[in-house]
């Protein structure tokens, strides 16, 4: 997202009183790439459902608590790793994924479900999403989301060494991997 819109939405929220407004506003302007990047370390169509509600739930409950020390999108993409974070190491969570219980009735298809499929086609984004969890998780930030190497220090909460060390090391292994497929 450009300056002037991100700068639109930060005063918008300092000015506003009408929070299910900007609460709109930003589940149309992010709730695919808040989509997105749950299903990205979930892999689960509808634990990314469910956490996209519940990430915009939270944005909701603390919108006036943002401190603008980070742009909208990386406030919104960091709350969404945290609850997804949550997710996995809820028991409710251990027990379905362990045990393979829950069974699919069938599919649900949805706009953020065919955007997802139709990305999921092109043969890198299916190598990329077999990557293990911290280096799929700095390729989507950075090549999906088009987040800096600082934001995604921000969102993963490590350094910016650290996330330039992921992204040489993923690419690698994304190498490896298409030279196998070959």
């Amino acid at each position: 997202m450009d300056s002037q819109r991100n700068f639109d939405f930060l005063k918008y929220m300092v000015e506003s009183d009408d929070d299910k407004g900007l609460l709109n506003e930003l589940m149309t302007a992010y709730g695919k790439d808040v989509w997105n990047y749950a299903f990205s370390i979930t892999r689960k169509w509808d634990l990314a459902d469910d956490i996209s509600q519940e990430v915009f739930i939270k944005v909701f409950k603390n919108m006036h608590a943002f401190r603008r020390d980070a742009s909208v999108k990386t406030w919104l993409l960091t709350i969404t790793r945290n609850t997804a974070i949550d997710h996995q190491r809820s028991a409710f969570f251990r027990k379905v994924t362990l045990s393979d219980v829950v069974e699919d009735y069938g599919e649900r298809h949805s706009v953020e479900h065919d955007v997802v499929e139709q990305t999921a086609v092109n043969e890198i984004w299916k190598m990329v999403l077999d990557l293990p969890k911290k280096y799929r998780e700095v390729i989507i930030l950075y090549a999906h989301n088009q987040l800096s190497l600082k934001e995604i220090a921000q969102v993963l909460d490590v350094t910016e060494g650290t996330v330039k060390s992921r992204m040489f090391h993923a690419r690698q292994k994304l190498s490896k991997m298409k030279e196998a497929n070959r």
